[in-house]
């Protein structure tokens, strides 16, 4: 039986595909930034046009779970990592930047939801 980290790597792969087709570019996967600052790992980053996409990609047994895994701490986090990559990254910084998230669950397809969270 696979592993959950294998499982979840898994996920985030068909997520990217999803978001792929529809028109997205991707820009980085499971990408670590701000070591030290608790800011963590970025599931995954994509763009479309001039919009900077964060993604977080969770894995739950339904829809519902996913979304409620998605909790402030977790969008503080996403937030503190999209700073360190922005200020490592200068080109993105007068792009559009936004939260999505993408929900995994077993055997459908991932759910897109664009505009997630915002970081006020």
């Amino acid at each position: 039986m696979a592993s959950h980290h294998k499982i979840g790597h898994l996920c985030e792969k068909w997520a990217l595909i999803a978001l792929m087709l529809k028109g997205y570019l991707p820009v980085g996967m499971n990408v670590i930034t701000g070591r030290g600052t608790g800011a963590g790992e970025i599931d995954l980053i994509v763009r479309r046009g001039k919009t900077l996409v964060f993604v977080e990609v969770k894995k739950r047994s339904t829809y519902t779970k996913g979304v409620d895994a998605i909790t402030i701490e977790n969008q503080m986090r996403v937030a503190r990592a999209s700073a360190a990559y922005l200020k490592r990254y200068p080109i993105y910084q007068k792009w559009r930047i936004r939260y999505d998230a993408v929900i995994c669950r077993p055997w459908r397809w991932p759910v897109h939801i664009k505009d997630a969270w915002r970081i006020m």
